[in-house]
């Protein structure tokens, strides 16, 4: 009788032991980690807009991985569209669940990754360097500085830094644009873009606004414009002519909304719409977990360079200027040279 309870004793602790581990939840794999996103700058539209898509309750799959989770305000006083807007858009996503923050320095120790929003580009380098002193990737919004040597200084620092950074407009992201790049319409021989182009004093003339339809623009013809010519249409209106080899030619124009058309060697078509800020942010979230930028820092700086050739034509009466020459005298200034 004692034998027969103490096998009875074994087989329901055994049991108890079968149990025990079936209670326990499956071993699943580690939850992918969630970037800490912050901001600089709360003096654009473009903070509330990326923070909504980001911080969605249930954000799309493209915006999933990354979360705005700080944001330093700034603003530039001698801009009235820059410090007038600060007050309200600083409280727009405090409401997203922001933490607002006192300086850049205490904005990197909470992130993993950084979106410089300043509306003015002159402070960008500035605001650059302490991320970069960090080692967080960052993406730069537009325009990316005020002049052409900023450009420079930034694309060198951030290189000898380490740290990949990307600037873009919404604009390169326009499905049909893009299809252009990607050969739909065969090798592009004309493009035209046009863009609003408002102006702002202390930047080069395009880069301000024009640089949307210079992305457009761009994104479609690809690098290697020779020469630029600063025209105006028959209303008066900006209009920049460059050539590229094999005698392609692209033209920017500034108009009222965001449209253009490009003829390649298997048709025509049109580009450059604006399809909102989501394109743009799902490719800020792929570049934040990969590293890699959308396109290269050269097809950036030579969009700039670009603009800046224009200003250099309109200085000159109209005439043609080269991209090289421009983009040799920048160099010069940011080495010191004379």
């Amino acid at each position: 009788m004692n034998r027969l309870r103490h096998m009875l004793s074994l087989v329901l602790s055994g049991l108890l032991t079968i149990s025990a581990f079936a209670a326990e939840p499956a071993v699943t794999e580690a939850t992918p980690k969630v970037l800490r996103a912050g901001i600089i700058g709360l003096d654009t539209s473009h903070v509330v807009a990326f923070t909504k898509t980001l911080n969605a309750d249930k954000p799309k799959p493209e915006a999933v991985g990354v979360r705005v989770v700080a944001a330093w305000p700034g603003g530039s006083a001698d801009i009235p569209s820059s410090i007038n807007r600060v007050p309200g858009f600083t409280n727009d996503v405090k409401k997203l669940g922001v933490e607002i923050v006192d300086t850049i320095d205490e904005l990197v120790q909470k992130v993993d990754v950084v979106m410089i929003e300043s509306l003015d580009g002159r402070v960008h380098l500035e605001q650059l360097r302490p991320v970069l002193n960090a080692k967080k990737p960052v993406y730069i919004d537009k325009p990316l500085a005020a002049n052409l040597p900023d450009v420079l200084r930034i694309y060198d620092e951030a290189k000898a830094a380490g740290v990949p950074i990307f600037s873009s407009s919404s604009l390169r992201f326009g499905k049909s644009t893009l299809a252009a790049r990607a050969g739909d319409l065969g090798k592009i021989k004309h493009c035209e873009a046009s863009s609003p182009a408002s102006l702002e004093p202390h930047h080069v003339e395009l880069y301000w606004y024009g640089i949307h339809g210079c992305e457009s623009l761009y994104t479609v013809m690809g690098t290697g414009c020779v020469s630029v010519q600063r025209g105006t249409t028959a209303d008066g209106k900006i209009e920049v002519t460059g050539e590229w080899p094999e005698g392609r030619v692209g033209i920017f124009r500034e108009g009222k909304g965001y449209a253009g058309k490009a003829t390649g060697e298997k048709g025509e078509g049109t580009i450059g719409a604006y399809e909102g800020y989501d394109p743009l942010v799902y490719e800020i979230v792929k570049f934040f977990k990969t590293g890699t930028a959308p396109m290269t820092p050269e097809e950036t700086i030579e969009i700039y360079t670009f603009m800046e050739a224009a200003d250099e034509s309109k200085r000159q009466g109209g005439a043609k200027v080269l991209l090289a020459d421009v983009l040799k005298k920048a160099r010069a200034e940011v080495d010191g040279k004379k």
